[in-house]
């Protein structure tokens, strides 16, 4: 089988398996907050049945388009990230301004937006000066700057996490890019800084640094989701107590189908199926990678190395921060955890992912005429 296909296969079973551990994770607090046991599992089904609509579209549209459009969308996502503070247009939960209103009760977070433009702008900046890329200006001053103004917006909203991973990002696509690491490295390294600063003047978040240091003493705090992961873990042991016989996600993770969704895998069904889902999340790597080294143009290899290491970033904070690793962030399961904005564009950034493969010689490529 080629990349694009396991890389589809992947995909379909983290897809599939999400949403088998969220009509075990959900019922509980559904019924408790909607009086509907089904209520998330409907509006899952809603975002993923929307997710591939859009990566179906994106599989068939060329990915140059993309590139092209990159100075657009990067003025949309501004926007929108400004908007997020509008009164009556802004959504604030616990102290973030991270949402937007829709219509039927539902959110849409621009942060999520704001990936796949930083992913663009970077493959298009990059791509189209191939001379310039080498030298200060053109490979850190510039294409930084642009990063920037993503990060700023986001920064202040208090989302962290996003910070964190469109940043981290970033600074992979231009180290492969061929940006000069005597200026990247330093560049990185006052970023990461500047970010730290701004944690340790936030009480929310530094409590969090705090907890993930010493849970125990903060058991009935900050780190009370963090040690009841921890315990789904004990309790689940190699196989697991069974599906949907867990009881973390029943009193004391209320975030069990979203950002914590990878504890009751490992409650419900044990150790085995937690590496197993670390295992194709390896998988999806070494397929994103390896179309990204057979795209037919720099600005599609940086393409799909963005989108490959945004998922696989994504992923590996998510299970860093449930298995005790990393400080709790805001960060959901890609694939897995209940859908949203984030379940939609990951779906769509596949499907882009999917469009490089197949103008890059995946199957899907088409021949030619002679």
């Amino acid at each position: 089988m080629r990349s694009s296909a396991i890389l589809l296969l992947v995909v379909g079973i983290l897809l599939l398996f999400g949403l088998v551990m969220l009509v075990s994770t959900s019922a509980s607090q559904g019924e408790k907050l909607f009086d509907n046991p089904h209520h998330f599992v409907i509006r899952h089904c809603l975002w993923l049945a929307l997710g591939v609509a859009a990566a179906v579209a994106a599989a068939r549209v060329d990915y140059h388009w993309w590139m092209k459009l990159a100075w657009p969308m990067l003025a949309i996502s501004l926007v929108l990230l400004a908007l997020v503070y509008v009164p009556g247009i802004g959504l604030n939960i616990k102290g973030s301004n991270r949402w937007l209103r829709l219509p039927a009760g539902l959110t849409f977070q621009p942060s999520e937006l704001a990936k796949f433009a930083a992913i663009s702008l970077l493959a298009m900046w990059y791509g189209t000066r191939r001379r310039e890329r080498t030298g200060f200006t053109g490979g850190i001053l510039y294409p930084g700057a642009l990063l920037c103004s993503i990060l700023a917006l986001i920064v202040l909203e208090t989302d962290f996490g996003a910070t964190i991973l469109i940043g981290s990002t970033g600074f992979l696509m231009m180290f492969v890019a061929g940006a000069p690491v005597l200026y990247l490295l330093p560049v990185g390294l006052l970023g990461a800084a500047g970010l730290g600063w701004m944690i340790s003047q936030n009480p929310e978040r530094m409590g969090r640094i705090m907890a993930f240091l010493e849970p125990e003493k903060y058991a009935q705090g900050e780190a009370f989701q963090l040690l009841n992961a921890l315990y789904a873990f004990v309790a689940g042991g190699p196989r697991g107590v069974g599906l949907g016989q867990g009881m973390q996600k029943r009193q004391y993770l209320p975030e069990a189908h979203t950002d914590f969704i990878f504890a009751i895998v490992g409650e419900e069904l044990g150790i085995v199926a937690s590496i197993g889902v670390v295992l194709l999340f390896v998988a999806f790597m070494l397929c994103g990678l390896r179309i990204s080294g057979r795209a037919s143009d720099p600005g599609g290899r940086l393409m799909a190395f963005g989108i490959t290491m945004l998922v696989t970033l994504q992923a590996v904070i998510n299970i860093g921060v449930v298995t005790g690793r990393l400080p709790t962030k805001g960060l959901p399961l890609p694939f897995i955890s209940f859908g949203g904005t984030s379940l939609v564009v990951t779906l769509f950034m596949i499907g882009v992912l999917l469009n490089i493969a197949r103008q890059g010689g995946s199957p899907f490529k088409k021949k030619r005429r002679t």
